[in-house]
């Protein structure tokens, strides 16, 4: 039997990136980003942003990865490198944002595009469907380790593939007619001119969709020379899905007419059906389904070592901590919550709760470097573009959640109930914390 630490090489951690990030968010956002931005240049020029900031956190994750070995992610990192007690709230928003909300997300959108392929009878719950694929997810990578990560492997290729087909047909043999896409016109036939509000917010709604680029990390304690691979995949992996995402999103903006995509969470399957009528739309749905399957699949492996790590040291019950290759007990939790999560949130909802929660977990999580390299010094931690790129991450994303929770302040006030519950629960829980070394 394979030791632990050789169960994931590069081709599994690099497919665990793009699995991540290539989730609900690429297929729903720009629809609800041109309603605000109004231009198709705008729109991608957020995506770009997203893309910079993404490759910035990829490079500043990869620099933590090398000092601080351990599947874990925000919580290992942060228990480590600042305190137990901010470790404690990164753990507990990956458990109810990061990847419950997370997850729910996916499976919402994963039934929003197959449901309309399928004959469903009459009176089925809204919901089914994501329940469904969930549940199958966490039962696939409840077994064993490897079969789970070896078909996520095979699932991932193949859609990234796919996805590549749909912007080589568009840009190389779709007909110039096909091409409506341009600005969303108001009333007065003008173009509204740019909020950076709006634009805060569409960055940080896209940067959920490119939050997978740190997705490595979670399962670091499983990997062989971790301190080279991991950071390996973290950049490969953001390098392609950032390509593939400009790509993606000229198609999905500049092809169906603004009109009928702006605020629609459909806005690949229009797109689609712009470019070849019901077959190709169709097919589209079936790829985009795919691709929101190995999503939820991808989440539902690596969330629960998360927990697995905080019942090792002491912060979650013990009852969660891995038993042989599998953290069972965790990935049932995970199942549970993601489950909960579908029944009770809505799709837009959730994209703007996630991206102000996660923005400001991944940006304390940067941070953390600087900390790190004042304590340590620059070579135990060496980090590539210091201080201007995890700088550039820290400062932007946090302007950004800033001006969108005057934009949208509810979720943004969810978002920090979310985190000050997570303060309350750990002065309130009666585990003894252990804080792990270096």
């Amino acid at each position: 039997m394979a030791s632990a630490e050789q169960r994931f090489g590069l081709t599994t951690l690099t497919a665990i990136v793009i699995a991540n990030m290539i989730g609900a968010g690429v297929f729903t956002t720009s629809g609800f980003t041109l309603a605000a931005l109004h231009t198709p240049q705008r729109v991608l020029a957020a995506w770009l942003i997203g893309g910079v900031l993404a490759l910035c956190g990829a490079l500043s994750y990869g620099a933590l990865a090398r000092r601080i070995t351990g599947s874990g992610g925000e919580y290992l990192f942060l228990s480590r490198a600042v305190h137990p007690a901010a470790g404690f709230v990164a753990g507990w928003v990956s458990l109810l944002a990061g990847f419950t909300g997370a997850i729910a997300f996916a499976a919402h959108a994963f039934e929003a595009y197959l449901l309309p392929l399928i004959s469903v009878p009459a009176g089925w719950p809204a919901g089914w469907l994501a329940v469904t694929v969930i549940v199958l997810a966490g039962f696939a990578h409840g077994v064993t380790a490897r079969p789970g990560a070896v078909a996520q492997n095979v699932l991932v290729g193949v859609k990234f593939a796919l996805l590549c087909g749909i912007v080589v047909y568009a840009f190389a043999f779709a007909p110039a007619t096909a091409w409506q896409g341009g600005p969303l016109l108001g009333a007065d036939g003008d173009v509204a001119p740019l909020s950076w509000s709006a634009l805060a917010l569409s960055v940080m709604w896209i940067s959920l969709s490119y939050s997978g680029f740190n997705a490595a990390v979670y399962v670091a304690g499983e990997v062989a020379q971790a301190r080279r691979l991991v950071p390996r995949a973290l950049l490969l992996g953001t390098l392609l899905v950032t390509a593939l995402y400009l790509a993606l999103n000229a198609v999905f903006v500049y092809v169906p007419a603004p009109a009928l995509i702006a605020g629609s969470e459909d806005v690949a399957a229009h797109a689609a059906h712009a470019l070849g009528g019901r077959p190709l739309a169709n097919l589209v749905r079936l790829v985009i389904a795919l691709a929101l399957l190995t999503s939820v699949s991808s989440m539902i492996m690596i969330g629960p070592r998360v927990y697995a790590q905080m019942a090792a040291d002491g912060v979650l019950p013990h009852w969660f901590h891995k038993a042989g290759q599998v953290p069972r007990r965790a990935v049932a939790l995970q199942v549970v919550l993601a489950v909960l999560v579908v029944m009770i949130a809505k799709l837009e909802v959730l994209l703007s709760y996630l991206g102000f929660t996660l923005t400001l977990s991944t940006a304390l999580t940067v941070a953390s470097l600087f900390v790190l390299r004042a304590r340590d010094g620059a070579v135990r931690v060496p980090v590539p573009g210091y201080p201007w790129v995890p700088g550039f991450y820290v400062v932007t994303t946090l302007a950004c959640a800033l001006l969108a929770a005057a934009h949208r302040p509810l979720e943004a006030l969810v978002g920090l109930l979310t985190i000050g519950c997570g303060l309350l629960a750990w002065r309130c829980s009666p585990l003894p914390p252990a804080r792990g070394k270096l």
